[in-house]
């Protein structure tokens, strides 16, 4: 006889659990998708595979809530209709009742840790790599809708009259970069999108470039950009499963915010130590400073240089000043500029460093042609000289950065926006730390959490026999939306550096015991009744 009202109960509670998981699934995926939609402009068929991707992370919310309006709702119409009390006259227990509910809240409970713990995160990052890997579709797919693009976090927008994809190739082309307030124009570019496991990188090469500035254009010829940018969907901690939280842990560079932050810093760190090599290499020698590209070598002369307060990763130069520039290919001097301003800047903090040498209004001489004056010389992709290039790599700047001692022995005067970099590098790895605590403990007091909040639903659905049963869902939807109060602000509180972790994640736990506690409250008054 129990083992058929367990079943008649459970019968009931999994049919109304899986019709509202079914409603409350498709509402919350279509809200999750409609910013990605407008972000990137995905395609129809693509919105069909993203929708699939994100019904774990909406399953994380909707299965508590699915399992509380069912469980309210079918032990509220049980009381209603006296089976309650039919059962309880038949010496059947309070607790015999309450097993089939109690079986469900420990489902999901289960159910909520998985998802939270491992599906989740594992089909956001196969969303994330859906994506990517028509990431290149998704630029040509917005210039033929849009006529521009921008790429996630990158400073540039590109614009072109036509796209051809299958040639990864655009046709009137201007690139903005609203940063460094300039902007390339150029007949053709290619657009190459590369993905990678923690982040992208995006390339663009033209030819027959032209480079406009507030004060003057420059012919660039060969144009060449070179982008890292984050995950499209999966780069946030929240995202993350434990493994990969974990390897966070043992490796902040896996983690695209603090990599991105380490680049910041290492390229000004690069430009610095530039700076002070090169005012050795003119105080100690009269030989030209020598640096190179694919096909010509550069050889610059000046009384020294110095770093632009007013403008990341970039050195201005003392006139005057004089450029020499060979071809490789070639024999003797190609031409030489001399001018009295100048500056010479890193082209993007992507891993592969590159230079730019600008010089305003230069004079230019070249063998057998009469000698003229030019609007500006502008040359880039020149190579980073390879002496800083074992302090330069990405561990051995996360080393260095971290270590008063390499710094001091670098002997650079370091400028004011190095030093923010620098100090703003342990506090970005120490919130990383934090959230990934109170990620981890956030969840389960989460999953815990689903228990004792499935479990008021049924005592205020009994509470509820005769009035309105719905009543009973909303009234205990209150002490759940209590517990959702006691993990953000936990979350909230590990992120404020003048808190320990330990408080926020204390928080989470007593808004656990708290609700426990009611519902034992709860139980004690309904077993009265």
């Amino acid at each position: 006889m129990v083992f058929t009202l367990h079943r008649y109960i459970f019968r009931e509670l999994f049919r109304v659990f899986v019709l509202a998981t079914a409603a409350l699934t498709l509402m919350l995926s279509v809200g999750l998708l409609v910013p990605t939609i407008q972000e990137f402009g995905v395609s129809p068929g693509q919105i069909i595979h993203l929708l699939g991707y994100f019904l774990p992370i909406t399953l994380t919310f909707v299965l508590p809530m699915s399992a509380l309006f069912s469980a309210s709702l079918v032990y509220g119409r049980f009381a209603a209709d006296r089976e309650l009390d039919a059962c309880r006259a038949s010496g059947i227990s309070m607790g015999t009742l309450i097993y089939p509910g109690l079986m469900l809240a420990i489902f999901v409970a289960i159910a909520n840790l998985i998802l939270s713990f491992h599906v989740a995160p594992a089909f956001v990052h196969r969303s994330a790599r859906e994506t990517q890997a028509n990431a290149e579709h998704i630029l040509f797919r917005n210039i033929q809708k849009k006529g521009s693009y921008t790429i996630p976090q990158n400073p540039n927008r590109l614009y072109a009259d036509r796209s051809i994809p299958e040639k990864n190739l655009l046709e009137g082309v201007v690139i903005v970069n609203l940063a460094k307030r300039e902007l390339v124009t150029a007949e053709e570019a290619n657009v190459w999108i590369e993905t990678r496991d923690t982040y992208n990188k995006a390339t663009i090469v033209a030819e027959n470039a032209y480079r406009f500035t507030d004060t003057a254009w420059t012919y660039l010829g060969h144009y060449k950009d070179i982008q890292e940018f984050p995950s499209l969907l999966a780069d946030e901690i929240q995202f993350q499963n434990i493994e990969q939280l974990k390897q966070i842990q043992a490796d902040k560079m896996n983690f695209f915010p603090i990599r991105e932050q380490v680049l910041q810093a290492r390229a000004q760190l690069a430009i610095e130590m530039l700076a002070r090599d090169f005012n050795i290499y003119m105080q100690q020698t009269e030989s030209p400073f020598q640096l190179e590209d694919e096909s010509r070598i550069y050889y610059l002369r000046a009384p020294g240089c110095g770093v632009n307060s007013d403008r990341a990763n970039t050195l201005i130069l003392r006139g005057p000043i004089q450029l020499v520039q060979v071809d490789k290919h070639g024999s003797g001097v190609t031409v030489k500029y001399t001018s009295e301003k100048g500056s010479i800047a890193l082209e993007s903090e992507a891993e592969n460093l590159r230079l730019e040498i600008n010089l305003e209004n230069p004079s230019w001489e070249r063998p057998g042609v009469r000698p003229g004056k030019a609007v500006g010389k502008f040359a880039n992709n020149i190579r980073f000289p390879k002496q800083f290039s074992p302090v330069l790599s990405i561990d051995k700047t996360m080393e260095v950065i971290q270590d008063e001692t390499e710094m001091s022995a670098l002997a650079i005067n370091p400028s004011g926006r190095l030093k923010g970099l620098l100090e703003k590098i342990p506090e970005e790895l120490a919130e990383v730390d934090n959230e990934i605590y109170a990620e981890i403990h956030s969840r389960l007091v989460l999953g815990l959490g689903c228990i004792a909040l499935i479990l008021t639903g049924i005592a205020l659905g009994i509470q509820s026999r005769g009035g309105h049963m719905l009543s009973a869902f909303g009234a205990s939807a209150i002490p759940g939306g209590l517990l959702v109060v006691f993990i953000l602000s936990g979350k909230n509180m590990t992120k404020n550096p003048s808190t320990e972790a330990i408080v926020g994640v204390s928080v989470m736990w007593i808004g656990l015991a708290v609700l426990l506690i009611l519902t034992l409250w709860i139980y004690r008054k309904l077993l009265r009744t």
